[in-house]
C-alpha cells in the first residue's frame, strides 16, 4: 500500500491493523469511530496538530518493510 495525505484512516487500518500504533502516537485514539475511519491522513493530522508529511513517511516505511 502507498499512503498519501488523501488516504483514508480506515483504508490504512484495513490494510494493516498494526498501523494503529502510529495513529495513537499522534493522538488519534478514537479509531473505532466511523467518522475517524473516514478522515484522510491530512484531516487527522490537522485536527491533532501532527506533521502530515512525517506520518505519511512513517506509514509508507511500515508498509515497505512488510512487502
Amino acid at each position: 500500500m502507498i499512503v498519501t495525505k488523501d488516504t483514508l484512516i480506515g483504508d490504512v487500518l484495513d490494510a494493516d491493523r498494526e498501523t494503529a500504533k502510529y495513529l495513537f502516537a499522534i493522538g488519534l485514539h478514537c479509531l473505532g469511530c466511523p467518522s475517524a475511519r473516514s478522515e484522510s491522513i491530512a484531516q487527522a493530522c490537522a485536527v491533532h496538530g501532527a506533521d502530515v508529511d512525517a506520518l505519511v513517511k512513517t506509514l509508507n516505511e511500515h508498509f515497505a518493510a512488510k512487502a
